[in-house]
């Protein structure tokens, strides 16, 4: 990381925090040097870009002091935010997350659910997009592995000035940021935990429609390669939405392809629990016979399936919410620059019950 940007990151967490208010007069910058071991033209130039984003302003012969970034009085105020689901798998603490984070700044979230289909994604932002109230949009893209018809809508959102922010994966087609987990990294670190128990025949369970499933098809295929394990396409199943809700009843081609395998990689933990369950109808034990490790270390993980607790990488749920709302915030108040609010999360292993540890 470059020197000066240490400083703005430390002074961002201090705002985002809260332990820098607004209004509040942030260290000076002799103490930023002191502090930092920099010099004072770098301890600028960091300042200077926290300037640029909005997020500090320079009161001359005062010093600099945290912008307040709350809602202006009769300004739009309003946040649409968008999941695709609003049941009790994740979303209802990122969704805690943002609304918490917005109403401290004076916002008002206006809230949606997609079902996770493009055509009540389209019938939503069509909504947005005739209100005048609506400042800007955190939206958790609808099948984002795939071409979507709903592009124009977005394109138009964007020429009328309202800010899109994404969560939790992204559209390739649009040049949007976004907060999610850093997918293809976690990815790598739960199935190179596979592969330091022993395990060299692994397959994997990913989602076909949504991006998150490219992306941790990545972070698997970089552990399987790195290892210098055998690479069988055989061992890759994709299934869909509607697989997932049709449960084990689609996974019998999938059970098939997983024969040569002591290991599987799933989607994420409600994958894996559908995945255990099918195991176990065929007569294979989970974890002697195959083992597993979801992502998002969710309720199903931490419970158990069939009372086995899974291995899992979480996912960092409010959190995500509150980093998005804040980023949110930053980029309806931007300075000159434009502000890069995409960011993303990494998480390391939970160890549970469903790894078996293979003798080499």
């Amino acid at each position: 990381m470059s020197k000066y940007k240490q400083v703005i990151k430390w002074l961002t967490e201090k705002i985002d925090t809260g332990k820098l208010s607004p209004g509040e007069k942030i260290p000076s910058e002799n103490e930023l040097c002191e502090t930092f071991g920099l010099s004072r033209q770098t301890v600028r130039h960091a300042i200077s870009k926290l300037v640029d984003d909005g997020l500090v302003e320079t009161r001359q012969g005062s010093g600099t002091f945290v912008s307040d970034q709350r809602a202006a009085e009769g300004e739009r105020n309003v946040i649409a935010v968008v999941t695709t689901y609003v049941d009790d798998y994740i979303f209802p603490s990122t969704i805690r997350g943002i609304e918490s984070t917005l109403s401290e700044k004076g916002y008002s979230m206006l809230l949606s659910f997609s079902n996770n289909t493009v055509e009540k994604e389209r019938q939503i932002l069509t909504d947005i997009l005739s209100r005048s109230d609506v400042a800007g949009i955190i939206m958790e893209p609808v099948k984002s592995a795939l071409p979507s018809p709903n592009m124009d809508l977005y394109r138009k959102l964007q020429n009328k000035g309202v800010k899109i922010l994404l969560i939790n994966s992204f559209y390739p087609e649009l040049t949007l940021p976004h907060v999610s987990l850093n997918d293809a990294e976690c990815a790598y670190k739960a199935v190179k935990a596979l592969i330091d128990a022993g395990h060299e025949n692994i397959g994997c369970v990913l989602k076909l429609d949504d991006g998150q499933g490219r992306e941790r098809y990545r972070g698997y295929l970089k552990a399987i390669m790195e290892a210098g394990l055998p690479f069988s396409y055989d061992h890759v199943n994709w299934i869909d939405t509607i697989d997932i809700k049709d449960g084990k009843r689609a996974l019998s081609r999938t059970m098939e392809r997983l024969k040569e395998c002591s290991a599987v990689f799933c989607y994420n933990d409600q994958v894996a629990g559908i995945v255990i369950e099918a195991l176990e109808d065929s007569g294979i034990k989970v974890p002697e016979e195959m083992s597993i490790v979801g992502m998002d270390d969710s309720d199903i993980a931490r419970n158990g399936v069939n009372g086995l607790k899974l291995t899992s990488i979480p996912h960092p749920k409010e959190k995500l919410g509150k980093k998005a709302a804040q980023n949110m915030i930053r980029m309806i108040h931007e300075g000159k620059l434009l502000f890069n609010a995409t960011y993303e999360f990494e998480e390391d292993v939970i160890f549970r019950d469903s790894i078996y540890k293979r003798k080499k």
